[in-house]
């Protein structure tokens, strides 16, 4: 039987379902990369623009190249304000449409578990990098409890329902990361742990994005009624709205850097 596949085709609720936890993360992430003025910058997975929006906003790149398989996606970057200065085109991350030793750095937000052969994908990022060039990413905890929506995750698999993973899943440990970074040649590898807290204004908010994301959705639309209402219970029991009816969520990536040998 053929695993189904998660897919991001709509950048609108891509905003809504991650495009906010991305750059809560991604702040964080640039702090910590501390990356210069004017660099030549390559976002592989950018998505619907979430995060090279903030690259562009906080980073004074003197270009920004955004890449990822979703024309939808793109649709939605091409919309933002960093279209002012960032373009983007359709491509794989594991075949760059780039030459080699193009970028002065190269990002990968919340993307390298979706990357099928994640050692590829970084050695293509090396490929695209000058020397001295810096790769950094980061990914959500998947094993260790950090995905977001791991609360929804856990519910419907304790009402017996299967999960769907990314097909890299363990690319997102702190210690695969190190192997990978290091087994494409980059030097000075470091790594760290990004916390972040969202709250969403209802259970009802909550639950409207929760139970709709690309790799829960499906699941749910195919339960009987009786177990998503199930569901819907535990989780209200489980997050506990406070006095407001408001619902917090903590989630925690793990992120790694490293430069190239001049």
């Amino acid at each position: 039987m053929v695993e189904p596949q998660i897919r991001f085709e709509d950048g609108a609720f891509y905003e809504r379902m991650m495009g906010v936890w991305s750059r809560l993360a991604g702040e964080i992430f640039l702090d910590w990369v501390a990356p210069a003025p004017g660099l030549r910058w390559v976002d592989v997975g950018c998505g619907n623009g979430a995060f090279t929006e903030l690259v562009v906003q906080r980073c004074a790149p003197a270009s920004v190249d955004g890449v990822d398989p979703s024309e939808g996606q793109l649709a939605f970057a091409r919309t933002r304000p960093a279209s002012r200065i960032a373009k983007f085109a359709q491509g794989d991350a594991m075949a760059l449409p780039y030459p080699d030793a193009r970028f002065d750095i190269a990002t990968m937000a919340l993307v390298i578990f979706f990357v099928p052969d994640a050692a590829k994908g970084v050695a293509e990022m090396a490929r695209v990098l000058r020397p001295g060039g810096l790769a950094a990413a980061y990914a959500w905890d998947m094993h260790g409890g950090g995905f977001p929506w791991a609360p929804v995750q856990q519910e419907i698999s304790a009402l017996g329902h299967k999960i769907v993973y990314p097909p890299s899943a363990d690319a997102s440990r702190v210690e695969v990361m190190r192997q990978l970074w290091g087994n494409a040649g980059f030097a000075d590898v470091q790594t760290r742990t990004i916390v972040v807290h969202r709250t969403f204004d209802s259970m009802d908010e909550f639950l409207s994005i929760g139970l709709n994301t690309a790799s829960i959705g499906p699941i749910v639309r195919g339960m009987p009624p009786n177990d998503v209402e199930s569901l819907k219970q535990r989780l209200h029991a489980r997050l506990q709205p406070d006095a407001h009816g408001r619902v917090t969520l903590g989630a925690k990536a793990n992120a790694v850097k490293g430069r190239l040998p001049r």
